[in-house]
């Protein structure tokens, strides 16, 4: 940059211009400042669009939650990361995308004009993405940087995931205190559209996931915060879903209608790993999740990890072909979960755990086109009608099928309740508990990278993040 000034100033010289030095420095093409709602609106695209996609190269969670498997190639199936850098991407994308802009939107809001308790209301909401970007990264990886993740330093140290957990959920209390009222986004808040007490449901519905996640690694702590975010308000109904509704052309469509329909390839089919369940409880989803069904709506799933001939097996289903087909980073149906297994551990507010189960349950069948009627009798099954003494069976079994849309729910689900997977065909494991870290920390960030990954055995996918007890 220097030497291209020196260079301008001496041809100034040589012309006697007398344009003023400081325009040199300025981008004619680059806007001054980027509004505080684009900003906070590109992060939130970028969360949503990487949570909900599956693609090879970004996020395989569909394949670790064994709800897909790969027909021809099948490396993801088999857990492989590093062969297409998606620990590296999620890296980048939760890092780069999701909390740089977070931050970046937080500084133009700060310098906007508007009046303090909107400027309030904004950093909060800004906060809620930021801490849901961070518990993707800690729930994936484990240890992560955080402390010094937004500092100058280009080797930053990385932080403890329950040290992190531990701020998170005092920065979310912290958010909660400022969500009333409207925020300064408008129709840049892409999720509620300006409604901060919308937002604030939401920060608290993330309070309960964090709290219900970290039960078995300190029950008190976890019952603090699991009854601080129940008696703030959670979501109690699907319309609180923080959800976002994609467009029906390019470039805002669902990042799935991308993977299934543009691209014209026919990569994925039913893992027999969540197929065998379904059929087991004639569960109505069947025709909403998967089509090329078999006899009585059953669905034909291929082994885990084996490449198959896809025109053998069902596949993804139409509804997810919809170029305008919505996804909820938290939902309603999630949440009535949380608050089944609240209840179970006796926390207050909670109430009775069978009546939120069933209403997760009920709530499920219906987003995927089934009637009130399916769900009762599907409930009467005797392996789904809630049992206190099978409840945490239960609770993981329904919450993995109910988050197929949210395959990073359904893939913490399979660690929390240790539910039983497929032994994929060619690595010859079950889901790993954990991403290894980048290829690229090893080189860039080696010091503080062997130190994070020594407390994981060498960096060792099945040692388990600090929640997964």
């Amino acid at each position: 940059m220097k030497k291209l000034l020196f260079a301008a100033a001496a041809a100034l010289a040589i012309t006697s211009c007398t344009s003023d030095l400081s325009d040199l420095n300025k981008n004619g093409k680059a806007p001054e400042s980027v509004p505080s709602g684009a900003l906070f609106a590109n992060a939130v695209m970028g969360y949503y669009d990487f949570d909900a996609v599956q693609n090879v190269n970004l996020n395989n969670l569909r394949l670790w939650s064994q709800h897909w498997t790969q027909t021809t190639y099948v490396d993801e199936s088999n857990f492989n990361l590093n062969e297409r850098d998606v620990n590296g991407s999620t890296f980048f994308n939760m890092y780069v995308t999701v909390i740089r802009d977070c931050e970046e939107a937080r500084t133009a809001v700060m310098n906007g004009p508007e009046s303090a308790a909107a400027k309030a209301a904004s950093v909060a909401a800004i906060e809620v993405m930021e801490v849901m970007a961070y518990q993707y990264l800690v729930d994936l990886f484990g240890d992560v940087p955080y402390s010094e993740a937004l500092s100058e330093t280009n080797v930053p140290k990385y932080d403890a995931g329950s040290t992190i957990y531990a701020d998170l959920l005092a920065r979310l209390d912290a958010a909660t205190a400022d969500l009333s009222g409207s925020n300064t986004f408008g129709s840049s808040d892409i999720i509620y559209g300006g409604d901060a007490a919308a937002w604030k449901k939401a920060a608290n519905s993330l309070m309960l996931r964090m709290a219900v996640r970290m039960i078995g690694y300190d029950a008190a702590a976890a019952k603090s915060w699991g009854e601080k975010a129940i008696a703030g308000g959670v979501f109690t109904s699907s319309a609180d879903d923080m959800r976002l509704f994609y467009s029906s052309a390019p470039p805002h469509t669902h990042p799935m209608w991308v993977t299934l329909v543009q691209s014209g390839r026919t990569d994925y089919v039913a893992s027999a790993t969540l197929g065998d369940v379904l059929n087991g409880l004639s569960d109505p989803r069947r025709a909403g999740f998967f089509k090329n069904l078999g006899g009585s709506d059953s669905v034909t799933g291929a082994p885990h990890g084996f490449q198959v001939n896809y025109y053998d097996y069902s596949q993804p289903g139409t509804a997810l072909e919809d170029p305008t087909w919505s996804h909820a980073a938290i939902s309603y149906v999630e949440v009535e979960f949380l608050m089944a297994h609240a209840a179970v551990a006796g926390w207050a507010g909670a109430s009775d755990a069978a009546t939120h189960y069933e209403n997760g349950i009920r709530a499920s069948i219906e987003e995927w086109g089934g009637s009130s009627a399916d769900a009762d009798a599907y409930m009467m099954h005797p392996m789904v009608a809630f049992s206190s003494t099978t409840a945490a069976t239960q609770i993981g079994v329904q919450k993995w099928i109910a988050m197929y849309s949210n395959a990073f729910e359904a893939y913490a689900a399979v660690r929390m309740y240790d539910l039983p997977m497929q032994t994929a065909a060619l690595v010859g494991t079950v889901t790993p508990a954990r991403y290894s870290y980048p290829l690229d920390e090893y080189s860039l960030n080696t010091t503080n990278v062997q130190a994070a990954a020594a407390n994981y055995g060498g960096d060792d996918t099945f040692a388990k993040v600090f929640w997964d007890m």
